[in-house]
């Protein structure tokens, strides 16, 4: 084995975007980026009779569906994302043969991971120090958030002087919060089997009650005074945070109307292992598949001065929501995909046509045999990291891949001289879900894979550096494969 090996470069892009995207709105935002960089530019919102795909004219459709639409500079591609609440992100490229009934080949992903999220009123004091109180948000593993750098990221509603409003991302880039666990010699009955209560054991430390903040925070005769508008959140939120996060976007404290804010830890993600082999990171799950997603579609167009002459239209979907079930105007759930489908193919006849003809990856992180639980693991199912694309399965529909799916996905891993895995979970486990069952209902062929990965749900997770490519490669293949596979796969 050689040491030191250097790890693969697009695992140092994955890396790069990662640590730039601690929210669904700053990874949506870099995904965009990357992609506009690569040619696709929004266009203007217009009314649905206007949108003609295939066409040489740069008119789009806006509806509450697809707004912020982005179109590829070269007319013959239409190539677009639409952005829906800053969350979530689609795109796709047309053939230069497309017509009405051409299908799609979609690799759906989710961007949102387990974490915590500060609440609508977060100001709490106690013996001695500010507090934020916060939600937990997906099934995380919330042991592990313990003793951790904190800082806070998302978006806020802030105004200017001309009464406009606009909502605006933030990343403080510095550890403000800790939650601070509760030392040994108090926990001794129970130290080995941890467990707390996550309301009122699980409160973010901000800071002490110095007498400056007590100056700043404490003055009723003057809040008797003023008048606190509807919209203003001063009261809800410590004056302190406030400042903070005025601070960071230049603005007053009373310009900030409402934020979203998600609790980060400012430990970047690294490469790790004796032969770099490991990623180190937060949120893999599923910022990891997300970032494949957007590269292999931005790599299919920069690739060639020009689309493929034929064949079906690539689409990414980077859904939000997948952690909590899918079930919101950004999830899997949503119209976003149908709606897609209808615009592309806009007769009954034609929509079924695309139907038929298409194809779903359903793109998550999945589960690789931990060497200290491996009886976690059906005997014959134990996917091992940088060891190729997992297929998932599971009777119950749970995942949705079945025999002809799973050919598929097999031959496309073949064609870039890949490896397959399998995962079936023990009868005796519960088995999770990811966006595939969802989006399956449209009638689409649909299978769910991923790359395997250690301590799912943790702050810090465990991927393979050598399965970026893997995932990369399959999404690739699907692009510009699957049209030319499936014309040679009888069903009858």
């Amino acid at each position: 084995m050689m040491l030191n090996q250097a790890a693969p470069e697009c695992a140092s892009r994955l890396l790069s975007f990662v640590n730039a995207s601690p929210t669904p709105f700053h990874a949506t935002f870099n995904a965009a980026q990357r992609l506009e960089s690569v040619g696709f530019k929004k266009v203007p919102d217009l009314p649905l009779r206007n949108w003609t795909p295939g066409t040489r004219r740069s008119k789009l459709v806006e509806n509450t569906t697809l707004r912020g639409m982005f179109l590829s500079k070269l007319n013959i591609r239409h190539s677009l994302i639409p952005l829906r609440n800053q969350s979530t992100l689609l795109a796709f490229t047309l053939p230069q043969a497309w017509k009405h009934g051409t299908g799609l080949n979609i690799v759906a992903t989710h961007i949102d991971s387990p974490n915590l999220r500060v609440r609508p009123i977060s100001k709490r004091e106690k013996a001695g120090y500010l507090q934020v109180a916060v939600e937990t948000y997906g099934g995380g593993l919330w042991h592990t958030w313990f003793d951790r750098d904190l800082s806070l990221a998302g978006r806020v509603i802030t105004a200017n002087r001309s009464g406009d409003f606009t909502s605006r991302l933030v990343k403080i880039d510095r550890p403000i919060l800790r939650i601070p666990n509760l030392a040994i010699h108090r926990n001794r009955g129970s130290a080995d089997n941890f467990q707390f209560n996550q309301e009122t054991e699980f409160v973010p430390v901000l800071g002490l009650i110095s007498s400056q903040l007590n100056a700043t925070e404490n003055k009723p005769a003057e809040k008797e005074k003023k008048e606190i508008q509807a919209s203003s959140i001063e009261n809800n939120h410590h004056s302190a945070l406030l400042s903070l996060l005025a601070n960071e976007l230049s603005v007053a404290p009373d310009e900030i109307h409402d934020f979203e804010l998600h609790l980060y830890d400012t430990n970047p993600a690294t490469i790790g292992g004796i032969n770099n082999e490991f990623i180190f990171s937060p949120r893999m799950d599923n910022q990891f598949s997300s970032f494949c997603a957007v590269d292999a579609l931005a790599q299919s167009v920069s690739s060639s001065q020009h689309p493929l002459p034929e064949g079906n239209v690539n689409v990414i979907a980077l859904f939000n929501h997948e952690e909590i079930g899918s079930v919101s105007t950004t999830g899997a759930e949503s119209n976003l995909i149908p709606s897609l489908l209808s615009r592309l193919s806009p007769t009954p006849e034609t929509l079924a046509q695309s139907i038929s003809r298409s194809f779903l990856l359903s793109c998550d992180m999945g589960h690789a045999v931990h060497p200290n639980y491996i009886a976690k693991h059906e005997e014959n199912h134990k996917p091992f990291m940088n060891g190729g694309m997992i297929i998932k399965t599971n009777a119950k529909q749970r995942y949705t891949s079945d025999a002809i799916g799973s050919f598929i996905v097999k031959k496309l891993i073949e064609k870039k001289g890949g490896k397959v895995q399998e995962f079936e979970v023990r009868n005796d486990m519960a088995c999770g879900s990811t966006v595939g069952p969802h989006l399956s209902t449209i009638g689409m062929r649909t299978v769910d894979v991923g790359a395997p990965m250690l301590s799912m749900h943790s702050i810090r997770e465990t991927a393979g550096s050598g399965d970026v490519q893997n995932c990369i490669d399959l999404f690739a293949s699907l692009f510009e494969s699957f049209s030319d596979l499936d014309s040679k796969l009888v069903v009858e």
